[in-house]
């Protein structure tokens, strides 16, 4: 009998983490596509906004740094709209997760919600919408006669990086916010201040080397360079700096992930 019991046992425990995968999975699911029909509810254009505000930022930077001043750089649409891609899925999820907690008052009040789930629900949101803008990145990069090589195979692992270290940055913000109201307005700040710190419309060979390295202690600086070699140039990441960019990963996202459960003990008192 001893022996048949021990034998459930582990069949048992195998059996609820997939009933539990299962069920956090359909959550997923479910409250991603309950936000997205929520941004867009009663909106004409629908998801076509996703695209307005890069396209504009767009027109602004090739009108200021093409025809006001002329920043010599091969392709400058798609170099330009690569990086505002990739910035705009960071930026907006950042200040979205910062204040998810407070927002989602009626999820986290029901007994039994996974609240750590929330962060990941606003980054996945956010890697939709950057995967439904990618035809017109490619329509940008067949206007600028970039052809693609097989390093664009890539795509995913680097969309996998920068979901994995934009998710671990929500977690610390998230549980800050709840404590100090200010934090989401801090960020709009800061998330300004990175943006001119992140070679978006410009390239970071014109960072002086003597900053070039605090220059690259940002991590999106990599992200946003890899994504560009593998799209417009056809040629691998430096595989260095996202092995970089992983290893701070791998920190930060079970740091942010344990800060953020102990916090969320205080939830429902805070909130």
């Amino acid at each position: 009998m001893s022996t048949k019991s021990s034998q459930s046992r582990p069949l048992k425990s195998t059996t609820n983490r997939q009933w539990r995968l299962r069920y956090l999975w359909d959550l997923l699911r479910s409250l991603v596509d309950r936000d997205m029909k929520l941004m867009y509810k009663r909106s004409t254009l629908g998801i076509a906004w996703t695209l307005i505000s890069p396209l504009l930022q767009l027109l602004v930077f090739i009108f200021v740094f093409q025809v006001i001043i002329k920043i010599d750089i091969p392709q400058y649409a798609s170099y330009v709209f690569s990086g505002l891609l990739a910035w705009n899925w960071f930026q907006t999820c950042l200040f979205q997760a910062t204040g998810v907690i407070i927002s989602s008052r009626a999820l986290i009040r029901q007994p039994g919600f996974p609240t750590s789930i929330l962060p990941i629900i606003v980054v996945t949101t956010g890697l939709i919408h950057f995967v439904l803008a990618l035809p017109i990145l490619f329509v940008f990069l067949l206007i600028d006669g970039v052809n693609l090589t097989p390093w664009v195979l890539l795509l995913p692992l680097l969309q996998l990086l920068q979901f994995g270290l934009t998710v671990a940055c929500s977690y610390f913000l998230a549980a800050l916010n709840v404590a100090f109201r200010d934090t989401q307005h801090t960020l709009g700040v800061l998330l300004q201040f990175l943006f001119y710190l992140t070679p978006i419309f410009y390239e970071v060979g014109s960072i002086p080397d003597k900053y070039r390295r605090i220059y690259e202690l940002n991590p999106m600086v990599p992200l946003v360079n890899s994504y560009r070699q593998i799209l417009i140039q056809g040629e691998p990441p430096d595989w260095l700096s996202l092995v970089i960019v992983a290893g701070m990963t791998l920190v930060l996202l079970p740091a942010g992930y344990y800060v953020f459960k102990r916090q969320s003990l205080r939830f429902i008192e805070e909130i």
